[in-house]
């Protein structure tokens, strides 16, 4: 079975670093994707739902408290030679946290935004946006400074399941339309929810998509 045939999320995960600062990222290698949101849009809880691992992201009820780019490979691999893993996930400090002190805010966005201008192994950022409040302001920051970077991003709105089903074709429409001139925006944009599951599979496909593997099981 070649490398571009072996399923992505067949088999366990795994962390295996935190990045507080660009001297720590991993020698580029793998193809990675990142996961970008505001604090408490659900992105550890999506990470774990994604690769079917309820431990593997930290979630926190403390807006900010994951302060590092932490990287999760799939299992299997001893990262030494040819034997790298197919790709890697990245998930990135959430922002919006109104309560972290200004310093602390400013070394997180320089730490993601110099993470994102200078990692060419990096194929896609996929930007969460809680599907109760659209994209705010903070989001709309964001975009920009992607749109800035030139680092493609695709949306993917979260807990679907808290919002009427009948809203969500419209909610769909809208976001794309919002993100519809941005040069660097995916247009398609993607629905899930992790409690109740609805999503990951497409989610899971674009990954594998993103990263050149033919199927993600």
């Amino acid at each position: 079975m070649s490398e571009t045939e072996k399923p992505l999320f067949g088999h366990p995960w795994i962390f295996i670093r935190g990045v507080p600062s660009l001297n720590f990222l991993p020698p580029e290698g793998p193809l990675e994707v990142a996961f970008a949101g505001r604090s408490n849009v659900g992105k550890s809880s999506l990470i774990n739902a994604l690769v079917g691992q309820k431990g593997l992201a930290r979630t926190s009820n403390t807006p900010g408290r994951t302060q590092e780019l932490n990287y999760f490979v799939p299992d299997g691999y001893s990262g030494e030679g040819q034997d790298l893993p197919p790709t890697a996930i990245v998930d990135m400090p959430g922002y919006g946290y109104a309560q972290a002190p200004k310093e602390q805010v400013d070394k997180w966005t320089k730490l993601v935004f110099d993470y994102l201008r200078g990692r060419a192994t990096l194929k896609r950022v996929y930007v969460l946006i809680d599907s109760r409040h659209g994209i705010k302001k903070n989001d709309d920051d964001v975009l920009d400074l992607l749109d800035k970077a030139a680092v493609s991003y695709q949306i993917v709105l979260t807990k679907t399941d808290k919002i009427k089903a009948a809203g969500l074709p419209k909610l769909l429409a809208e976001t794309a339309e919002k993100i519809r001139k941005r040069p660097a925006a995916y247009p398609g944009v993607l629905s899930t929810s992790s409690e109740k599951g609805d999503g990951l599979d497409e989610l899971r496909q674009a990954i594998a998509e993103t990263v050149g593997i033919a199927r993600w099981k």
